[in-house]
């Protein structure tokens, strides 16, 4: 099967605490989740040929960043700053194929741990922005 184009996918945050979501405007680039699970290892001395073994550990719903075309005067952009600031927990989606038959949408509980700015003499403003996941991460067909 080829690859399929990412094109259009949405990153969207929870506007009133109730799954009201609204997308974030000029993203250009979305990735993640990046989940993780630790692995807990239990090697002993009569371990067969002498290779370390392993039990599972916890998992870790890792972190999703998202690349946005930055622009000071959009409301989208002004709510992440607020994110950061605020204490509670903000439910978020990525939307993959919005519109298709295939659309998808990860879910996931997270908190701001970086904004990035950067403003180059020759190119455009970008904001770079990572979310640490609390909790599993659902994906689900929309």
């Amino acid at each position: 099967m080829p690859g399929i184009d990412a094109f259009g996918t949405q990153f969207k945050r929870d506007t009133t605490g109730a799954g009201v979501f609204a997308a974030i405007a000029n993203v250009s680039d979305v990735s993640g989740p990046s989940r993780e699970r630790e692995g807990i290892e239990v090697t002993a001395h009569d371990s067969p040929d002498q290779y370390r073994e392993f039990v599972k550990g916890l998992k870790d719903g890792g972190e999703v960043e998202i690349t946005i075309n930055y622009d000071p005067g959009a409301v989208t952009h002004a709510d992440l700053d607020a994110d950061f600031e605020e204490k509670p927990l903000r439910d978020y989606q990525v939307v993959i194929l919005p519109g298709e038959a295939d659309e998808h949408t990860w879910e996931f509980s997270a908190l701001i741990t970086n904004i990035g700015d950067e403003f180059p003499h020759d190119d455009k403003m970008e904001r770079t922005v990572t979310f640490k996941i609390s909790g599993k991460p659902t994906l689900t067909a929309t």
